[in-house]
């Protein structure tokens, strides 16, 4: 059985070896011991931040087995509506196809209605086409089209 939390300081190295599992997040990702100390900037960044959540799943152990960033964003736009963005979710490659990452993301949802939020939103790289037929099972809908500026 798996939990759903906020992450913590501690759980850095294994967040970071998750988003660096695929052959995008190994050319992204700096995996060291100890962390790197942008990923500890980063995430007290987005702890002191009311609007960022990075949460993880554990198992019964209380190991890392997956990652999510959910970003709770204010707009003017369709009347002052907030809107939820999930990013960078990773689920560990041996519970892949278990479910886990479908109730993770429901989790993040469930979030965001508590938060009052009228729409959630996400985005995945177009090579990653797994991910693409997982979120459209779970009811997300490629309805714009998203890009990107590195800078």
């Amino acid at each position: 059985m798996h939990s759903f939390r906020l992450a913590r300081q501690s759980d850095l190295a294994a967040i970071v070896r998750l988003l660096s599992d695929d052959d995008l997040g190994a050319a992204r990702e700096i995996v060291s011991d100890p962390v790197d100390p942008r990923y500890i900037s980063a995430f007290a960044a987005i702890e002191a931040d009311a609007n960022q959540l990075l949460a993880v799943t554990v198992d019964a152990a209380g190991e890392v087995a997956g990652c999510l960033q959910l970003s709770f964003l204010p707009g003017l736009s369709r009347t002052g509506m907030w809107r939820g963005q999930i990013e960078s979710v990773r689920i560990a490659r041996d519970l892949r196809g278990s479910g886990l990452g479908g109730q993770f993301i429901e989790w993040a949802i469930a979030q965001c209605v508590e938060r009052g939020c009228g729409l959630v939103q996400l985005t995945s790289d177009k090579t990653r086409a797994d991910s693409i037929r997982f979120y459209e099972k779970l009811g997300f809908v490629a309805s714009h089209e998203g890009m990107k500026r590195t800078l």
